[in-house]
């Protein structure tokens, strides 16, 4: 799942006020209805309240402290939002995430287990969030513990459905709903 968004911006959505550093920064990422396109909608947290979102489905949304960006960093890679990034930006240690948030959280953390990039080193003291390593970083980021239920799947479904569109219908699926011709049986 590989998506092109653009970075934080550096000022509010809103006011049209500059971040400042260590400000805490409400981000949403959104499929616009006209073209489909994912975007970025960043606010600073007192004005999220005045914030009108652009038609579309929210995916997620987090809150974050701005960073300004530094002049040697890679302004390309951060252009390609892709599984990890989008786990490493929503399970940030100073990000606060919402029940649905911290449940596409919890399942990036899944499918990153499963490609090797995130081990599991148990659960926090109060038994409530599992611990993983992230292989490249060696950082520490805390998951959401959760059931695995179908609504569970479903409830992650519509979030991705949003960031990356809805599969059309599969031959298979079009083929159920289409009448079909009787096969004539032989008689003996």
């Amino acid at each position: 799942m590989d998506l092109h968004l653009p970075s934080i911006a550096t000022q509010c959505f809103v006011s049209g006020n500059a971040f400042v550093e260590d400000e805490r920064v409400v981000s949403r990422l959104i499929r616009q209805e006209e073209d489909g396109e994912v975007t970025r909608v960043d606010v600073q947290l007192e004005a999220e309240e005045q914030l009108e979102l652009p038609t579309g489905r929210a995916a997620c949304r987090w809150i974050q402290l701005f960073k300004p960006k530094v002049a040697e960093e890679n302004p390309e890679k951060d252009l390609k939002l892709t599984a990890e990034n989008l786990f490493l930006t929503l399970a940030a240690p100073d990000n606060e995430l919402g029940e649905e948030d911290g449940r596409l959280v919890q399942f990036l953390a899944l499918m990153l287990e499963r490609k090797r990039l995130l081990k599991p080193r148990g659960r926090n003291e109060a038994g409530t969030k599992d611990i993983y390593i992230h292989r490249g970083s060696k950082g520490l980021y805390e998951v959401p513990v959760g059931e695995l239920t179908p609504e569970f799947f479903i409830a992650v479904q519509d979030q991705l459905s949003v960031l990356v569109g809805v599969p059309e219908e599969s031959a298979e699926a079009t083929a159920d709903t289409e009448p079909k011709a009787e096969t004539p049986v032989e008689q003996a």
